[in-house]
């Protein structure tokens, strides 16, 4: 009986793909694919998501860190606020963007007269929408890495007289490896479909603010065939991402089962 409902789900998420097969003109393919256009927003997504990756991971891991070594009634908040950004829409959150960093915001408009800088329509806003959007992803499997792992093993390390940088450098972050792999595919490949919040905060400027989904929406209304085309390319690199993700999130599961195994490996190389 589970056959009727999931092949139901199935082709619910098969099927426009397969549209979007069928309607693309493969003969001129090439050709759509490697327009002025297209190669600026492809190379414009690419840099911007590698850069928010990069972003996503150097705040995004301690950020984890804290909420899964914590507790109490403010943590617990602290994470609904964290992870409003995988539940709200991107507009709403591009809207936000722009009344904290445009020149009406009270952060942008102090940027503006104390050092001339105005980041909406740029492309640092793009990755700034970009982060806002994508570090969800990265925190979530990381506080979830952290919290199956628990915490006995950096207890251990600290008993033996490791300070707290190096039980995070030798023990922490070893546990966490695996997780973070995964988690920063995905919150590249959420960074590279972003739309929403990039629209509304960074405007669509060719060369400087309008990436892949934004060249997706701006050919639909003027070449509907150049528009299908991106959206293939779209759709084969997140095919590409979760085909390098899912292995590692098999590998962080196996890595978690190992990790009784392991333990007294790393606190012997703590306390060397």
């Amino acid at each position: 009986m589970l056959w009727i409902p999931a092949s139901v789900a199935l082709a619910l998420v098969v099927l426009p793909v397969v549209g979007l097969l069928v309607r693309t003109d493969f003969a001129r393919l090439p050709e759509l694919l490697t327009s002025t256009a297209s190669l600026n927003a492809l190379r414009l997504s690419l840099v911007t998501a590698v850069l928010s990756t990069v972003a996503c991971v150097l705040l995004g891991v301690p950020l984890a860190v804290v909420l899964a070594r914590s507790s109490g009634p403010l943590v617990r908040l602290l994470r609904a606020v964290v992870l409003l950004p995988l539940v709200l829409p991107p507009v709403v959150g591009g809207l936000a963007l722009l009344f904290l960093l445009g020149r009406n915001g009270f952060l942008g408009y102090l940027l503006d007269v104390t050092a001339g800088v105005r980041i909406p329509f740029t492309t640092a806003a793009v990755v700034i929408a970009q982060t806002f959007v994508a570090m969800p992803f990265l925190v979530v499997s990381l506080e979830g890495a952290l919290r199956n792992s628990g915490d006995r093993y950096e207890q251990v390390a600290a008993t033996l007289g490791a300070r707290p940088w190096l039980v995070f450098r030798r023990v922490t972050l070893p546990l966490l490896l695996p997780a973070l792999g995964s988690g920063a595919v995905l919150s590249f490949a959420r960074a590279l479909g972003e739309f929403g919040a990039t629209i509304t905060f960074a405007g669509s400027l060719e060369g400087v603010t309008r990436t892949l989904p934004l060249e997706v929406y701006n050919q639909a209304e003027a070449d509907i065939d150049s528009a299908v085309a991106l959206a293939l390319l779209l759709v084969v690199v997140a095919i590409l991402v979760i085909a390098v993700a899912r292995p590692r999130a098999l590998e962080g599961a196996g890595a978690d089962r190992g990790d009784s195994r392991s333990g007294k490996r790393r606190t012997r190389k703590v306390r060397a």
